[in-house]
């Protein structure tokens, strides 16, 4: 860390920390340095949902809303064996579809859109997850969001997610100041070559979800700590900061229950494991 805070790109985040102006060039050098630090940080960055397809990959990332990922792929095995086609889950009762996705919270909610995008797959996409953006936005419950985790895990169609977290970390590290997903979007869509943008997705949520802390970040045990204009807004004594850290980082399971082959930490529970 003492070598990479010398850099130039070091030197221009403590500029910008100072309230200095920071030219286009030397904000597109410093944003695609942080994705190589983080390249090298989540080498098996990666979208926390579990699926096996299209359709389960949209269904998952409906029912993420407004709860975590683990608690999703802790749902959806049931939900898949119940229906595993949009034919079928179209056509489920909808008190039972309620009753399988109700541990994701707001459930009537999601099987309404559930239903709906179900449906809709049936009758105008022949039963098929549209691969272009333009369709998948017309399905109910799916946004812009939705719909670039779809194209890029399942259709390997560039894309950035704008989460929580996401948008959180670009204008921490004055990327944007932007508070539209769209526009953040936009903004740092323009600093990165498209084939980077739906890694840039996973590390930065990656970093969000275990560093990067919205209340609390770890900022003493960040690596890319350096080049963050916002160093500081958190824990900065190392050994307090190491506490922070969250799941496989930290010595816990991460989101997934079937994990990719290179996770370096131990699936999550399975729902109802004690």
């Amino acid at each position: 860390m003492s070598e990479q805070s010398s850099t130039p790109v070091a030197k221009a985040a403590k500029a910008v920390k100072a309230g200095k102006p920071e030219s286009h060039l030397a904000l597109v050098r410093r944003a695609r340095r942080i994705n190589r630090e983080l390249a090298e940080v989540y080498p098996y960055a990666h979208p926390e949902l579990d699926f096996e397809n299209p359709f389960q990959l949209l269904v998952a990332t409906v029912l993420s809303a407004q709860t975590t990922d683990l608690r999703v792929n802790q749902t959806t095995p049931a939900l898949f064996r119940a229906y595993p086609t949009p034919d079928e889950m179209a056509a489920a009762d909808p008190e039972a579809l309620e009753q399988l996705i109700r541990p994701t919270g707001f459930f009537r909610a999601k099987a309404r859109s559930l239903l709906g995008l179900s449906a809709a797959l049936r009758d105008r996409f022949d039963g098929e997850v549209p691969g272009r953006l333009d369709d998948l936005v017309t399905l109910p419950g799916v946004g812009r969001k939705t719909a670039n985790v779809v194209l890029g895990n399942a259709f390997g169609v560039p894309g950035v997610t704008v989460d929580t977290h996401f948008g959180r970390l670009v204008r921490r590290w004055k990327w944007t100041t932007q508070e539209d997903p769209e526009k953040v979007e936009t903004e740092v869509c323009a600093l990165f070559p498209k084939s980077d943008w739906t890694m840039l997705s996973h590390r930065i949520i990656f970093h969000g979800r275990r560093i990067c802390h919205a209340r609390k970040p770890a900022c003493g045990a960040c690596p890319i700590a350096p080049l963050c204009p916002s160093y500081g807004e958190g824990e900065t004594d190392p050994e307090k900061a190491q506490k922070l850290l969250k799941y496989e980082m930290g010595g816990q399971p991460g989101q997934r229950l079937k994990p990719p082959p290179d996770f370096p930490g131990k699936a999550a529970p399975a729902l109802g494991t004690p």
